[in-house]
């Protein structure tokens, strides 16, 4: 198969594609021994490059382990006009605290997140559920065996990153000294303060 057929293809696929798609995805599509996934890989590389320029209103980007196509940043305005929206549904400040908690403390259990936030926070965990940005991951062998949680792949999409080690580092978000978090906060206590709502 030509270079140039490949790059056809792997374009369709992701422009087509309703989520990440890998290099293994496009290979089994093509269904040719010779195309081999390292060789879609270097094609979305060039995809990649020649596409990222002001001109060019689409872009590919490597998030969850794959490959998906995006828009610039400084076209969602346009975008939103087009399509009628007013803005993009976005995450409550309680939601971020407690997905920042699980992403970067994961596994983590309930009573962890209401020990660390100082409130319950079940309200908060139940709608990241609902929203597939969280997931059950076990149960902590503990005292009441709570419910662990993590990350999801539609985290990773979500906030455009490959793997959960993308993270930034956690300072370099605070500005000055951040606050200690306890190693080993209780597991068996709901944490002081009322429920959070939602996102």
């Amino acid at each position: 198969m030509e270079r140039e057929t490949l790059r056809a293809i792997a374009e369709a696929v992701l422009i087509t594609a309703r989520g990440p798609v890998t290099a293994e995805q496009i290979s089994e599509a093509v269904g040719e021994r010779e195309v081999e996934p390292a060789l879609v890989e270097e094609v979305l590389g060039e995809i990649r490059d020649d596409w990222d320029t002001p001109h060019h209103g689409l872009r590919i980007e490597r998030v969850a382990g794959g490959w998906r196509c995006a828009t610039p940043a400084q076209l969602e305005p346009y975008l939103r006009a087009f399509h009628g929206v007013a803005s993009r549904q976005r995450l409550s400040q309680a939601a971020l605290e407690v997905l920042s908690i699980v992403a970067y403390r994961q596994p983590v259990t309930l009573p962890e997140i209401n020990f660390i936030r100082g409130t319950n926070s079940a309200g908060v965990v139940r709608t990241l559920l609902e929203r597939k940005l969280i997931r059950m991951a076990g149960r902590k062998q503990v005292v009441g065996k709570p419910f662990l949680y993590r990350t999801t792949r539609e985290f990773l999409v979500h906030f455009g990153l490959e793997r959960p080690e993308d993270l930034p580092d956690p300072e370099e978000l605070i500005p000055g000294e951040p606050t200690p978090v306890p190693d080993d906060p209780p597991t068996g206590s709901a944490g002081p303060g009322g429920e959070d709502s939602g996102p």
